[in-house]
């Protein structure tokens, strides 16, 4: 039984339900990341007793989901398009706007799906607009290549902001300070087409990269889908 169709304890003193335990774990979560959250410490932040919240939530992992899901709601907009392009770009920004929110996320993503309510409901919008254009293995893979490149690029991204923040280097700077070891190791001609990139390429920021790999993603489906079957 998952910890969705287990039902709550009875109202006891000092009001509590699975909501306040989810939004004080997400408030954690969000100060100091996963490493931050613990049934102990949750149960602290609410001031009641850890006993507690064991009549609503049986392990720390089981938080966890109830957390994804939670912010699956900021991830589902109220209104989508009906164009199946549209839809997972919509998808894309929002998930990747949450994971800017709630860096956490990209520690979980990728794992098993969650089954919660409102990932059911994002995984619900994000196949409707492909009913009758392919199979339904097509429409799977369309979507899971879609979730690859987000977790992907969520994670790079997030990786990147960790980074800066643990050594106090923004992404200029840092490249600033690896500038010479870069130049010189160029210089021996070892590197011909890394050479190129590094004085001719051009330098985006995080959001465009994003945008742009995701828009290959689409292109990439859209040719997928107007192939005909074999």
């Amino acid at each position: 039984m998952t910890v969705w169709d287990r039902p709550e304890p009875p109202t006891r003193p000092a009001p509590l339900d699975r909501e306040r335990i989810v939004a004080a774990a997400i408030a954690l979560a969000d100060e100091g990341g996963l490493e931050a959250v613990s049934l102990r410490k949750v149960a602290a932040r609410l001031d009641v007793g850890p006993m507690r919240l064991y009549g609503y939530i049986s392990t720390k992992e089981e938080l966890f989901d109830l957390m994804v899901d939670e912010v699956h709601a900021e991830i589902l907009p109220e209104e989508l398009p009906g164009d199946w392009r549209e839809v997972l770009r919509v998808r894309a920004h929002r998930t990747r706007q949450a994971a800017l929110r709630h860096e956490w996320l990209a520690d979980l993503l990728g794992g098993r799906p969650t089954l919660g309510p409102n990932a059911l409901a994002v995984t619900e919008a994000t196949l409707a607009p492909f009913d009758g254009l392919a199979d339904l293995d097509t429409v799977m893979h369309a979507v899971e290549t879609l979730s690859a490149y987000l977790t992907g690029a969520i994670r790079r991204e997030i990786a990147h902001l960790r980074a800066e923040r643990a050594t106090g280097l923004s992404e200029r700077d840092w490249q600033r300070a690896s500038g010479p070891h870069v130049m010189r190791m160029l210089a021996t001609g070892r590197f011909p087409m890394l050479a190129k990139v590094v004085h001719d390429g051009t330098d985006v920021d995080a959001e465009t990269s994003f945008a742009t790999g995701l828009d290959w993603v689409l292109d990439a489906v859209a040719a997928k889908l107007a192939r005909p079957p074999a």
